[in-house]
């Protein structure tokens, strides 16, 4: 009896030691090891660094020894008239990037999805997110031999047939649609292979359903492909608008010029010019928390309209 009250002992205190999930899903957990320690390593401990926000950074002294000064750069900061004319870029670049950039990737997607010839469809799929993999500076040089004024290719044609030119780096409102085309172009292809994989999961007995009851395409495109990726969709929107205020460096940086900079200053450009080339490391670090909480803000903002709206959000 001794022996077999003691075998239970030290099986409850293995039990205790490894639960039965983490014994069923070890190995899991085991490959989860190494995501973790870089999240931790690369992303959370760096956030450390966002003190300099609220501190008078000096390089010498380094992050622990600079006195605190408070909210004495947002102060600075929130006086400039460039960070509210970056500010406002932003919004507009990034708006038309929503409302244009964002319904494109899922109209190409159903598109696709109604090709019945397997090989045109993949050759299309992979020459439109081809551009996804190109830098733009090859795209911001492509862009100038097209659209340059003076010698760009579309010009030259313009001007062949007696055509004025027209001058879409050069004036503000045809740069900013350059831009957005030139965005919705460089990305349509890979955003629409999370919408494909989507349609992709839409059981096709529905489809075969709505075929015999005589649904022509652009019926089920309506009443079974897009309410079928809805969540999708949501899930996408949300993040999205959660990047309203953050907008990369590249893009702005290599399409912009000096006749057009009332339009194309943004907050990467403004961190780039003042916190980085100014080495006022405290600014840069102060508009990058600025548009983190702004961010933050929207995301919460977009997730409880979309569940408002009877989706399910992303938590």
């Amino acid at each position: 009896m001794k022996n077999i009250s003691t075998s239970k002992n030290k099986i409850g205190s293995k039990d205790r030691l490894f639960p039965s999930w983490l014994k069923r899903d070890m190995y899991l957990y085991i490959m989860l090891i190494l995501p973790m320690l870089y999240y931790i390593i690369f992303c959370y401990v760096p956030m450390y660094g966002t003190t300099i926000a609220f501190k008078e950074y000096n390089i010498f002294d380094g992050m622990f020894k600079s006195p605190w000064i408070g909210f004495d750069t947002f102060e600075s900061i929130f006086k400039m008239k460039e960070f509210y004319r970056a500010v406002v870029n932003t919004l507009r670049l990034n708006l038309l990037s929503l409302i244009f950039g964002f319904p494109s990737p899922i109209m190409l997607a159903i598109i696709l999805n109604e090709v019945k010839n397997r090989y045109f469809k993949k050759t299309v799929q992979t020459i439109m997110y081809l551009p996804h993999f190109i830098s733009w500076v090859i795209i911001g040089g492509f862009a100038t031999q097209i659209f340059s004024t003076n010698t760009g290719m579309i010009n030259n044609m313009l001007t062949a047939m007696g055509l004025p030119a027209v001058e879409f780096l050069t004036n503000g409102a045809l740069w900013v649609a350059t831009y957005t085309f030139l965005g919705i172009w460089q990305g349509i292809g890979w955003g629409a292979i999370v919408y494909l994989a989507a349609i992709t999961g839409v059981d096709q007995d529905i489809y075969e359903a709505a075929a015999i009851d005589g649904c022509g395409k652009i019926r089920t495109i309506f009443s079974i492909t897009i309410p079928s990726i809805r969540p999708t969709i949501a899930t996408m929107f949300i993040l999205q608008v959660g990047k309203i205020m953050n907008i990369g460096l590249d893009q702005p940086l290599m399409l912009s010029n000096s006749l057009v900079m009332d339009q194309a200053d943004v907050i990467s450009t403004f961190v780039y010019r003042v916190g980085l080339s100014g080495a006022d490391f405290g600014v840069a670090t102060a508009v990058g928390l600025f548009q983190s909480v702004v961010g933050l803000v929207m995301l919460v903002i977009a997730n409880v309209v979309v569940k408002k709206l009877g989706e399910e959000g992303i938590w």
